[in-house]
């Protein structure tokens, strides 16, 4: 499908005097910032189980319950941002999201309430498709895997609070971690209100209501095939991200500490490989890198179902699941730069990026009801292996078809 004429990566605004770079570097920022607060509440999951007497599955439903917003929320954050432009969106949705940030730190005493929390705290999710038609408009087509993939590193935001949330909570309490990103995206939503800048020339989608305009979104064939793609890629690393350590805890025996930097370990891992993915797409193409990396997620989901000691092999295929899961994600998006129409990648972004978010939210579900009656995961890896398998096929055929019209 034919893309406008883009702004050539490097090149300067001639208003402005603003380079792709630094938009680039600021959006990377404003995500890994928003990504952050999104993850808050799941490296305490285990602790809020263990106060309020939760069962397996609703200790799952809290720590997957914020996926449902960031993922559902980008599609309407999509179609927006193809209208109104990311100049407006990031430090909107960035100021918004201090609210249930705050509501969960200092508020929410009850699961009833931590499950509302939660729910809205899943708006910092969704500048996931306000980044990607922002960084996607200022850079050229042979460049926006890599610069795509750059962005992406953003999702170590989750990172970042698998880090810092316990530590922090341990030693000033419950409230710091979340008033202290709180503060973080009040900073960023003023400097981003002075410093972004959309690039010149920006298609915008300014004709149709949103709604008509996510409904012919979704009639391209393309973004359905894409949507699939990513609920697994992306969709598998926030399941991870968000489960991993309630699983390690339950699997290992390992004290919450332990279990979240081992997942922040996973994470960084994951984030790392994003932009390399996105790298290797413009240079082999976004198509056979998803091959190659949906083979590894069906081989490692395979030896993680029988079980193995943590260490090394353990270890081992987590951090190989990683890997291939951030460099998915990297190439899905490669393949969303190369094949949405210029003027609907916003839209196109936030469908994808629903799924994705999605792909997310099941996992864990899963995991906590095989967990509470089989009393061990190795079904729910099992179930992985086959999806990662059923993927690599569908890469195989359709996708493969689509991508060469």
């Amino acid at each position: 499908m034919a893309q406008a004429p883009p702004t050539r990566a490097g090149r300067r605004s001639a208003v402005s005097g603003t380079s792709s770079g630094s938009q680039l570097a600021l959006a990377t920022v404003g995500f890994a910032v928003n990504f952050w607060a999104w993850a808050l509440i799941s490296p305490l999951g285990k602790a809020y189980g263990v106060e309020y007497a939760l069962s397996e599955i609703e200790q799952s439903v809290l720590v997957a319950v914020p996926v449902i917003v960031g993922s559902v929320g980008r599609i309407p954050v999509g179609a927006l941002t193809d209208r109104l432009g990311a100049r407006l969106m990031f430090p909107l949705v960035s100021a918004l999201t201090i609210v249930p940030v705050l509501f969960v730190g200092l508020v929410a005493d009850s699961y009833a309430a931590l499950v509302v929390g939660g729910f809205l705290l899943g708006l910092g999710g969704t500048t996931f498709a306000v980044g990607v038609p922002f960084v996607n408009a200022w850079f050229a087509p042979e460049r926006r895997g890599t610069a795509l993939g750059i962005f992406g590193v953003g999702m170590g935001g989750t990172a970042v609070s698998s880090f810092t949330t316990v530590p922090l909570a341990d030693a000033f309490g419950r409230w710091a971690p979340f008033v202290l990103v709180a503060v973080i995206l009040a900073a960023f939503a003023v400097a981003s209100w002075f410093l972004l800048r959309d690039a010149p020339g920006r298609t915008t989608g300014a004709t149709g209501g949103m709604w008509a305009r996510t409904w012919s979104t979704l009639k391209i064939p393309t973004t359905l095939q894409l949507s699939w793609l990513y609920a697994v890629g992306f969709g598998g690393f926030v399941a991870f991200s968000v489960y991993l350590p309630t699983f390690l805890a339950n699997a290992y025996d390992l004290a919450t500490a332990d279990a979240a930097a081992r997942t922040a370990g996973f994470v960084v891992l994951a984030v790392v490989m994003r932009p390399i993915g996105g790298m290797l797409s413009d240079r082999l193409g976004p198509v056979n890198v998803s091959l190659w990396c949906f083979a590894a997620v069906t081989l490692l989901a395979a030896v993680v179902a029988f079980q193995p000691g943590l260490i090394p092999v353990g270890t081992i295929a987590f951090l190989g699941l990683a890997a291939a899961l951030g460099a998915s994600s990297g190439a899905t998006f490669a393949l969303v730069a190369k094949v949405a129409p210029a003027d609907k990648v916003g839209a196109v972004t936030g469908v994808v990026g629903a799924a994705g978010g999605l792909g997310g939210f099941v996992p864990p579900l899963i995991m906590g009801a095989v967990y509470q009656f089989e009393g061990s995961y190795g079904v729910g890896f099992a179930l992985l292996a086959a999806t990662g398998l059923a993927t690599l096929l569908f890469t195989l055929g359709p996708v493969r078809r689509s991508a060469r019209d």
